[in-house]
């Protein structure tokens, strides 16, 4: 089952995003499960929603992601919020 993950970064900023995402894009096989991915940026941070084809793979993601974050500087925060998809498309993918 598909689930919707919000992750609420407070005291995270853009360039500490991109540091991130520019490691996470050279390694293999990370996004295996996402379905679709977006940042927004607000006046406290970060806010991130992802669709993930099961919460099984969104753990094996957070699994390997943490340590590269954690690493580039970002504190461990809170769990995001997961629920449950009852439907999820885009519009022109042919379904």
């Amino acid at each position: 089952m598909a689930i919707l993950v919000h992750a609420v970064l407070d005291g995270i900023g853009t360039d500490q995003y991109d540091a991130l995402n520019a490691q996470l894009q050279s390694t293999p096989d990370i996004f295996d499960g996402c379905l679709s991915h977006a940042c927004v940026a607000t006046d406290s941070g970060l806010e991130i929603f992802d669709v993930w084809e099961s919460e099984e793979k969104m753990r094996a993601f957070a699994d390997r992601m943490m340590p590269i974050a954690v690493g580039l500087g970002w504190p461990e925060g809170p769990e995001p919020r997961v629920v449950a998809v009852y439907n999820h498309w885009v519009p022109g993918a042919g379904g």
